[in-house]
């Protein structure tokens, strides 16, 4: 197999690993609220920074306004599509409530028989609450439905240079982390184990090489499109930064958290863009 393809899918996973990451802060370290707000801000300001700085604007210079523009429309038109059809819980639904791992869950009673649901294991100290399990799965599968445009993203940088690959994958598994922490914190409200919560967060950024294959096997074929098809990839991260990342930070922390969020995770960009030559 090709040196260059296995490096392809190893920077995605890496990329996707960040969910994992994320996982683990959140069953080990139980961030507050306004934290998570933070963060979210600095994942919004990473990917609407890679979105127009590099995805964008390397499509525009490749190919000229019109590919970048018809590109980008089309990324976020189907990621408005997926987000309309595919069911999962965005990041600021109410129904996930931001709390400890080791709070109580007040109110609901033990389910004994729903103890292995999924796999899922159930801490025998606590009661249960199947709304707060649910929506920590159905945020996992949102994650899993990002990832696969994320790795798309990773995918076509790689093909337009490893170095650009590499870039893009970088700074996608900052964006993660917090989509990790989201996961997993109402699997652990609702009683999950800890272990299982993390592996939920580990196995929804395993999407993320999924979608770098499908874009180096398409634009293998078709090399032709490789500008439009990052014009895209920007267009679907936008729709996400508008649509979710953003509305859940400013739901979760105070607006001044998250622009300082936001304006860091611009930074970062600019700094590893700056560090990688890209």
């Amino acid at each position: 197999m090709d040196n260059d393809f296995i490096t392809m899918l190893l920077i995605s996973l890496i990329a996707g690993m960040g969910t994992g990451l994320g996982g683990l802060i959140a069953v080990l370290a139980r961030p507050s609220r306004k934290l998570f707000g933070f963060l979210m801000g600095i994942t919004a300001g990473v990917m609407i920074s890679l979105a127009f700085l590099e995805l964008v604007n390397e499509a525009w210079q490749m190919a000229g306004y019109i590919t970048a523009t018809v590109g980008f429309g089309l990324g976020a038109g189907f990621m408005l599509a997926v987000d309309y059809f595919a069911p999962h819980i965005r990041f600021g639904e109410r129904e996930v409530r931001l709390q400890d791992c080791d709070e109580q869950a007040e109110g609901v009673s033990l389910q004994r028989g729903r103890r292995r649901r999924l796999g899922l294991h159930y801490r025998r100290d606590r009661a249960i609450d199947p709304a707060l399990v649910k929506s920590g799965l159905l945020i996992a599968a949102g994650i899993a439905i990002h990832n696969l445009p994320e790795g798309f993203a990773v995918g076509a940088g790689f093909m337009r240079s490893a170095q650009f690959g590499i870039f893009i994958a970088v700074a996608i598994l900052l964006h993660n982390i917090p989509e990790g922490i989201a996961t997993a914190l109402p699997l652990c409200q609702g009683g999950v184990r800890k272990r299982d919560a993390l592996r939920m967060s580990i196995l929804s950024g395993l999407v993320e090489p999924l979608g770098a294959l499908l874009a180096a096997g398409f634009l293998e074929l078709f090399d032709g499109l490789l500008p439009g098809a990052l014009a895209f990839a920007g267009g679907v991260m936008v729709f996400i930064t508008l649509d979710e990342l953003i509305p859940a930070a400013r739901e979760h922390g105070h607006h001044h958290i998250t622009a300082v969020g936001i304006i860091l995770g611009a930074m970062f960009v600019f700094i590893l863009s700056g560090l990688f030559g890209v």
